[in-house]
């Protein structure tokens, strides 16, 4: 493949913007993107898969070149995924030879894996031998998954549509609303898309609003709802009948929600900015059903956000246990007896999962409650992302 100056510098602004100025890759690459109508389709793909996979192998790169200059890195980079260099002023400090015999003589995992030291050891004691394998796969690139707006479609149907404008797919035993692109492509722009007929969601991710068991009529909360990805596949499990309290620290989160549910021809959701403890106060003994898609580190779903790695910290993932802590001390209060709740998070590690849950259990708030199961998702074993699934009563 050939080489161009220009993109090249494009794949240099975005990583200076996420490494040096600590913005989001995705931003960043859209942004970038944005900044630049003239690049055409390849240059586009160029630059977006460039940086996401620099960004992904960020420690061993750096590890293997001979300096931390963008067009050193970049070289190095480029000579790991097999290509050859032009012999541009730019790459004449780099020596393929001396490149390839130092990755071959590297043992240390953590490098080889490309994640800071500390969270490779978090990893290891976590989850013991099961980390590397898990994260060897949260390694390689996302496949892009699709829900079906069910309310409006079947997954056949939208299949054959999607085939029509030349985007194939194909589905897997155990995800009755998933599809996943043969191919990564814009989708977004499909008529499809725009009639409401699919969400972007991981198969993974689907599981979540799949295991609260909610019927058509119920009143169901959910408490931290972000975007809505999750409100929408319990509106369309629930057939459009029923209430969905759609809740969130963040307004502008939740008018993503107001957006999306009108593309979706969803009218059941009430959106609630939480400003306290009086609004869950509010709510006591209400919901059928409760979900609790708590705050995490995130490193379920390291494929599709490389970057989190490099913006976690000890002290972050200490922040975030609290957090939910806090969560399933209070929120689960908004619960009618006899009602279910299901605490999930897109993390693999055990404190922020199955110990979670049970400190709650045994603690005051939680006395009430029973565990009716636990789904404990790991990438290398489902081919999606890591997450955690727990399913509760109130007696």
């Amino acid at each position: 493949m050939k080489l161009h100056n220009n993109t090249i510098r494009g794949v240099h602004d975005a990583l200076e913007a996420i490494f040096e100025r600590g913005q989001f890759a995705d931003k960043v690459i859209e942004r970038t993107l944005k900044s630049n109508p003239k690049w055409g389709a390849r240059d586009r793909a160029f630059i977006a898969e460039t940086t996401y996979e620099m960004v992904r192998w960020w420690r061993l790169i750096n590890y293997l070149s001979p300096s931390s200059n963008y067009w050193d890195l970049f070289g190095t980079y480029w000579l790991m995924q097999g290509h050859e260099l032009p012999s541009w002023e730019e790459f004449s400090k780099l020596n393929p030879a001396k490149i390839k015999e130092k990755y071959e003589q590297l043992e240390d995992p953590g490098i080889l894996e490309s994640v800071p030291e500390w969270l490779y050891e978090l990893g290891k004691k976590e989850l013991g031998d099961t980390w590397d394998t898990e994260l060897h796969s949260l390694n390689q690139e996302a496949e892009v998954v699709i829900r079906v707006n069910t309310l409006k479609t079947t997954r056949e149907r939208l299949k054959n549509q999607l085939l029509e404008e030349g985007i194939r797919t194909y589905h897997v035993k155990g995800y009755p609303d998933a599809l996943i692109l043969e191919e990564r492509q814009n989708i977004f722009r499909s008529a499809p898309f725009k009639a409401g007929l699919f969400e972007v969601q991981d198969a993974s991710s689907q599981l979540v609003a799949a295991s609260l068991a909610v019927e058509p009529g119920m009143r169901v909360i959910d408490a931290c709802a972000g975007a809505g990805g999750k409100t929408l596949h319990l509106a369309a499990l629930m057939e459009n009948k029923g209430k969905i309290i759609s809740m969130d620290l963040e307004e502008w989160k939740l008018q993503q929600t107001k957006l999306r549910a009108r593309r979706n021809g969803i009218d059941i959701i009430e959106r609630k900015v939480i400003e306290g403890s009086k609004t869950i106060k509010r709510l006591k003994d209400s919901a059928d059903r409760l979900l609790l898609d708590v705050p995490c580190s995130g490193l379920g779903v390291l494929r599709r956000n490389p970057d989190t790695k490099w913006k976690l910290s000890p002290e972050s993932i200490a922040k975030v246990q609290e957090a939910q802590q806090e969560i399933l001390q209070s929120y689960p209060s908004m619960l009618k007896k006899g009602g279910q709740l299901v605490y999930a998070t897109c993390s693999i590690l055990p404190s922020e999962n199955e110990q979670q849950v049970k400190k709650f259990l045994a603690s005051e708030a939680g006395k009430d409650f029973e565990l009716l199961e636990e789904q404990k998702v790991f990438s290398h074993q489902s081919g999606f992302d890591g997450f955690y699934i727990a399913r509760m009563i109130r007696k």
